[in-house]
């Protein structure tokens, strides 16, 4: 798609990649080393991946956590998002899936994780 920044990436953005997915770090992270794991086919959202695009798309997932571990000995653990439709927070219009590394004491309580995006929902 001609207007989609991530049909556009430049190359030299690309850390992983396979057939059917690239992995890059986020342009605007949350945190150090947050990464974006995007198919190559345009495609807005989680739901209309293939089988062999959610394979090739956790291949990366998983390299990209290995990448991090190795460069960050601080991070002890990751969120995994996907922001599928307006209301739900995504403003690009291509599938992608967010790797956020963790570290300790990075905010006051991490209890509840994902479920932090709705202010009071995430202690329980």
């Amino acid at each position: 798609m001609s207007n989609c920044i991530f049909c556009n990436l430049p190359k030299d953005r690309v850390v992983f990649e396979n057939d059917l997915a690239i992995a890059i770090y986020d342009g605007f992270p949350v945190t150090d080393l947050h990464a974006l794991i995007i198919p190559k086919r345009h495609t807005e959202n989680y739901f209309s991946l293939t089988n062999n695009e959610l394979f090739s798309c956790n291949q990366l997932l998983k390299e990209f956590e290995i990448e991090v571990n190795k460069k960050d000995k601080l991070v002890k653990g990751f969120n995994i998002g996907i922001n599928k439709g307006e209301v739900a927070g995504q403003t690009i219009f291509h599938c992608h899936i967010h790797l956020i590394p963790r570290r300790q004491g990075d905010v006051d309580n991490p209890r509840g994780g994902v479920r932090n995006i709705i202010p009071g929902k995430g202690d329980y």
